[in-house]
This record gives structure tokens, sequence and C-alpha cells, in this order.
């Protein structure tokens, strides 16, 4: 578990399905991800999580606002899939409610700083769609780095897709 001035990253519980799943159906929230998540979906979603947590110590972890508890959403740390060559990669999702208050850059921050106590790693990588202009910015706010030449089209995302070209952000140990 980590905490900051006004967040609890955690492990997911089961009562976080619900809201995943409500925040995975706002089309703003899914815009630059995909289409909008089913109730199986989030269900699986809660099982590879958890199931990562289990395995390697680390996931996407669920986002708890500390005054009153409420699931803003995830960030945090898991392997990197095959397609990068960095071993660790930082995500996050937040509702749409939680935008534009800072709890994306200050959850991000804090996985990262855990990353650095925690993890022997040389880097720690992000990716996104170039339309997703919030979500690079805030890779830059963090001291991120775009590598252009290793842009990708994610293998998940059917050709043809708007959503297939990746871009690659990358931040180096200090």
């Amino acid at each position: 578990m980590i905490e900051t001035d006004r967040l609890i990253l955690r492990p997911w519980r089961e009562a976080d399905i619900g809201p995943f799943h409500a925040m995975g159906q706002d089309a703003e929230v899914m815009r630059y991800l995909g289409p909008p998540v089913t109730e199986d979906e989030a269900r699986r979603t809660y099982e590879r999580v958890s199931a990562c947590q289990a395995e390697h110590g680390i996931c996407f972890w669920a986002i708890e606002r500390r005054g009153d508890g409420v699931f803003l959403g995830f960030c945090g740390l898991k392997p990197g899939a095959p397609v990068l060559a960095d071993p660790i990669e930082i995500g996050w999702r937040l509702r749409r409610e939680a935008w534009g208050q800072g709890y994306a850059r200050e959850a991000a921050a804090a996985s990262i700083a855990w990353g650095w106590a925690n993890l022997d790693v040389p880097t720690i990588t992000a990716i996104t769609v170039i339309a997703n202009t919030r979500s690079w910015g805030l890779m830059e706010r963090l001291g991120m780095t775009r590598y252009p030449d290793e842009d990708f089209d994610h293998p998940n995302v059917p050709d043809g897709n708007p959503l297939k070209r990746h871009i690659l952000y990358r931040i180096a140990r200090p």
C-alpha cells in the first residue's frame, strides 16, 4: 500500500469491480482506450490485477481517496508487456470526476518513487496513443521522455483502428 497526502494506492478489492465497471462505461474515460468495459471484462480485470499483485507484488493498484474512501481509478506498476523492452510499465486510469485535480500526477509520482525504492530496474515505461494529450502530458510532467523511434502498433488493437499506434515514454532511475 502506498499513501500520499490525498490518496491510498492499494491492491484491488472485489468491491472495486462495480465502480471500475461504471468508470469503464464513460465514453470520455474510454476515448483513447477502446470500447466500454463490460461487467465480465471488469471482473476479469480485477482477477488479472489481483493475480499480478500476488505473483509480482505490483499491479495497477486501486486508487482510493483518503478523505472518503471513494474508488477513483487505478495507477501503478506492472511487468512490461512483451512488446516493450523495459521490465516495468506504469499506467493509470481515473474516473472523469477525478480529472483535473492532480490525482493522476500524485498517484503516478508515488508509484514511480515506490518503484525506485523497491524494484531493481533501470527504467520505467509508459505508453499511450498520440491523441491522448492528457496522458502524455502527464508523462512529461513526471520527467518522462518520449522515444519516437520506439513507437509501435499495439498487438491487441485491430488493424485499421485509430488506437493501434502507440507512443512510448520512459524515465530512467535517478
